[in-house]
């Protein structure tokens, strides 16, 4: 008999199918990773209170580029906020429908938005609509003002790393759990 017929074949490996094999830079960070992160009806707890009806889920804190993404969700109508952008903002609405007063679109689940630097609007939530959610990815912050541009206040991703960092710990999973959505 021959050798041939018990020899396994010699395959090559699937070089596509092999990963990376050198070290990541120095100083890169983990990738966040959120296990369902559009489960919009997920665990109570991680949604931070910002106002009577208003809160948000984190997705990622970038403290380092000055950019937050989360998910805002809102269980009441009217006005929620009349503010200024200092960067570009991406909308994606999940649930629900908004406006904004200064513009004729209505955004619904499924809409997209891209919101310019420098631009003020005034957010509103149809008194029909019973809970609004969407998706931002806001870069730079917003500074709420008056209808006549009187600042009220700012919120950038150090005020927003502030707050979830006060209500995870409110509530019991610690202030630095908060750490696991800043990069």
């Amino acid at each position: 008999m021959s050798d041939e017929i018990f020899r396994a074949p010699v395959t090559k490996p699937d070089r596509t199918k092999v990963p990376f094999q050198l070290p990541q830079p120095a100083g890169v960070k983990p990738e966040v990773y959120i296990h369902n992160a559009l489960d919009l009806d997920s665990d109570e707890n991680e949604w931070v209170s910002q106002a009577e009806g208003i809160s948000f889920k984190p997705l990622l804190f970038d403290a380092t580029s000055g950019y937050f993404v989360n998910i805002l969700r809102v269980r009441k109508a009217g006005v929620l906020s009349r503010h200024r952008h200092s960067g570009t903002v991406h909308a994606f609405t999940l649930r629900g429908r908004w406006h904004y007063l200064e513009h004729d679109w209505v955004a619904k689940a499924g809409d997209y938005v891209t919101e310019p630097p420098g631009e003020t609007h005034t957010l509103v939530v149809p008194d029909d609509v019973e809970e609004m959610m969407t998706l931002f990815h806001v870069t730079g912050g917003y500074t709420y003002v008056d209808p006549y541009g009187t600042t009220l206040a700012v919120e950038d991703v150090f005020t927003k790393i502030e707050q979830a960092r006060k209500h995870f710990e409110n509530i019991g999973l610690g202030a630095d759990y908060v750490n696991k959505f800043i990069r």
